[in-house]
């Protein structure tokens, strides 16, 4: 069957003008074309999948006969064979490694210092003063992975120069990505900062894992569980630890400060939602500190979070089959590069109501068991599924709470949105009041 091609091609550049300046407007709309739009992106031809079954069929149901895509690709010499960006056997074998630094007596030991550093941080606001929110979403979200990832005091350390690097990282890794290969061998001056960055964050961590080494104790943190992993008697090479450090570093910093700063503004922009939010956390919490235990019981709380991860999404991501892949009536073959995107599966009317509004409302468990597979995918899916997520939840419920104890946020204006690969935040000015 003819795969039909997307609007808004230009010649010799495709859909490229088209991505670059309409962005998730564009994406957004694709699924009225079909539920595969061919896009074409220059020279390079894509399958937008904007089915949520097909979806589940490419990240998880057929998921084996793809790996990662064109865009991933390019990060690949800065970011290694982490997580993220490695595939097959190898893929597999590091997950499997990983896991056990996420189970849950893990993550309830994190807890605690998720808890503690937004306390700290809210400690540190003052009444009637203007937050740029996404700054301290930032800032909080880099001492909580930091902290995770190294309790001793050398990787304390690492944690400040990863607080001066990593932005740079992902902000100048995210535009060598979008850009052509002779780009990044420019000297100008964002390739001189994102290489120095990377070279410094290179040196610390491997001195931290040297240090660890010279030790060889169990700190309760990432790192040691990273080093402690073994399979089939083999465990990681320095450089193997290091790659999955900085994956979940630009993966677990970024995505969780944008999701948190939207929440907070959110929250803030909808009284009703306020209200009830602070009603719950002052009946389970009261005024003692937020603690694992309470995060199964802040139901609204995680209404207020699953909203946002609807609402909030990474824009796309793309994979390449290995194989001829059947997806619906749409044959693809051997090497095609394959396009999801959450924003446009999170934002399709078909399956949410009036998407551009944000209501918790919406996740009941009749919601939930009547979404179609595929069609809610914040941490992506199947053996690519974020390891970090219940991470992730737990942090963004922890930090909402225990910020919305003590105080309000009020916008001091409308929310300004820079969209790059995500929807990121840009100048979310709240003044904080104190709730009492």
């Amino acid at each position: 069957m003819p795969v039909p091609v997307a609007p808004h091609r230009w010649p010799l550049l495709g859909h490229t003008p088209a991505m670059l300046t309409r962005r998730a407007k564009f994406t957004d709309a694709l699924h009225e074309h079909g539920d595969v739009v061919r896009l074409d992106l220059g020279p390079l031809h894509a399958y937008f999948v904007s089915d949520p079954t097909l979806t589940h069929e490419v990240l998880v149901a057929q998921g084996s006969k793809f790996r990662k895509g064109a865009m991933f690709d390019k990060f690949q010499p800065y970011l290694g064979t982490g997580l993220l960006l490695s595939n097959g056997d190898y893929h597999l074998r590091q997950r499997r490694m990983m896991q056990p630094a996420f189970h849950r007596e893990r993550i309830e030991a994190y807890a605690s210092t998720m808890a503690r550093a937004a306390s700290s941080l809210a400690a540190r606001w003052q009444p009637g003063e203007v937050r740029v929110i996404e700054n301290d979403m930032q800032e909080l979200a880099v001492t909580i992975v930091g902290e995770a990832l190294f309790s001793t005091e050398i990787g304390q350390r690492a944690v400040e120069e990863v607080r001066r690097s990593i932005f740079t990282v992902i902000q100048q890794g995210m535009i060598r990505a979008l850009s052509p290969a002779f780009v990044e061998k420019l000297p100008i001056p964002g390739n001189k900062e994102f290489d120095a960055a990377i070279a410094r964050m290179k040196a610390v961590v491997l001195q931290v894992i040297e240090s660890w080494r010279a030790d060889g104790t169990d700190h309760g943190d990432v790192l040691s569980m990273l080093l402690l992993a073994q399979e089939d008697g083999v465990g990681m090479t320095d450089q193997q630890t290091y790659d999955e450090v900085l994956t979940l570093l630009t993966a677990g910093i970024e995505t969780t400060a944008i999701a948190l700063a939207w929440a907070l503004y959110e929250v803030g922009s909808n009284p009703e939602i306020e209200r009830r939010l602070h009603a719950e956390i002052d009946s389970v919490v009261g005024d003692r500190p937020v603690t694992f235990a309470d995060v199964a019981s802040l139901t609204y709380t995680a209404q207020v979070v699953q909203e946002t991860l609807r609402m909030y999404p990474i824009w796309f991501v793309m994979r390449r089959t290995l194989v001829e892949v059947q997806l619906g009536d749409v044959l693809l073959p051997a090497g095609a590069e394959v396009i999801v995107s959450p924003h446009a599966l999170h934002h399709d009317p078909r399956y949410f109501v009036e998407p551009q509004r944000f209501s918790p409302d919406r996740w009941t468990p009749g919601f939930i068991a009547g979404l179609p597979r595929g069609a809610f995918i914040p941490f992506g899916g199947g053996n690519r599924q974020c390891l970090g997520n219940v991470f992730a939840h737990t942090e963004i419920v922890i930090t909402l709470a225990t910020i919305a104890a003590r105080w309000r946020l009020v916008p001091t204006r409308p929310a300004r949105v820079k969209f790059t690969s995500a929807p990121y935040p840009d100048g979310l000015l709240m003044k904080a009041v104190p709730r009492n």
